[in-house]
């Protein structure tokens, strides 16, 4: 794995690219209002695509004074200009630019990836949204082509709503995946590993692979992709088993949902089977 500090677009606004060997793919991240690269959420995500041979930019769509403004953070037109930037960007780079791309957006940033992929339809494969907002891609909606995932939480029923309204105004394949109980941030336990693996899931199937290498290949490099990803996952339930009560009576716990969840992305995982 390759990690660097990279700068993006004419505004230089920070940022940090991971290349996993033998990438497959690139995909950049659009976090939401009052958040940056540095969001918790969008880095345990972009770890489990790392660690599905997916490369990762997580960048600021906001350069200090700008997130000072709070109109800015809901300048879906600006952030989208960005994100695009960002997609510019990553095909000048010889590293990247052979890489088939994918955008992740987080609310706000949901709406400025449904635009920019509208900006940027040959370059742009597939769309996932957490949590999002695409009513706010408004026009851009019906001019969508990359195939899109939005994932909504079941407690967060106002965004259940302009989701599905949304949906109404696309002509791209899109799909809507509700996680039952989970609210706006996905906090509860194994409610963001879900997002997670959706994500991996959506990305494997909708960004074309590199020759001669795919997700679900069986190589000694797939295996511990597959491994990879579990320890990621498994790492944040223990921290979540610290922080929640456990919950009274049998249950089957965690780790028996997310092993077949694993099963279907790659196969058999070691370690977890």
């Amino acid at each position: 794995m390759q990690q660097a500090p990279v700068l993006i677009g004419s505004a230089q606004l920070p940022g940090v690219l991971s290349v996993p060997t033998q990438a497959r793919g690139l995909v950049v991240f659009a976090h939401g209002s009052g958040s940056s690269r540095h969001s918790p959420r969008n880095q345990h995500v972009a770890a489990v695509l790392q660690a599905q041979g997916l490369a990762t930019l997580l960048f600021d769509l906001l350069d200090a004074q700008e997130g000072q403004d709070r109109r800015n953070v809901f300048n879906i037109t600006l952030l989208a200009r960005r994100l695009a930037d960002a997609v510019d960007w990553a095909g000048r780079q010889q590293a990247l630019a052979h890489l088939p791309l994918g955008l992740f957006g987080a609310s706000t940033g949901a709406a400025a990836a449904l635009v920019a992929s509208a900006l940027r339809p040959g370059r742009v494969h597939a769309v996932v949204c957490r949590g999002g907002r695409p009513d706010l891609a408004a026009s851009a909606l019906p001019v969508v082509t990359a195939p899109t995932l939005m994932i909504v939480g079941g407690a967060d029923l106002d965004v259940v709503d302009l989701n599905q309204q949304a949906i109404a105004r696309m002509r791209a394949p899109v799909r809507l995946k509700i996680i039952p109980g989970a609210s706006h941030l996905f906090e509860e336990p194994g409610a963001l590993d879900r997002v997670a693996l959706l994500a991996a899931q959506w990305f494997r199937d909708h960004v074309p692979a590199q020759l001669g290498v795919g997700m679900g290949a069986q190589t000694g490099a797939g295996r511990y992709a597959s491994v990879a990803t579990g320890e990621i996952i498994e790492r944040r339930q223990r921290a979540e088993r610290r922080q929640w009560p456990r919950p009274a009576g049998p249950s089957r716990g965690p780790s028996e949902s997310l092993k077949g969840a694993l099963a279907h992305l790659n196969g058999p995982v070691p370690g977890l089977s």
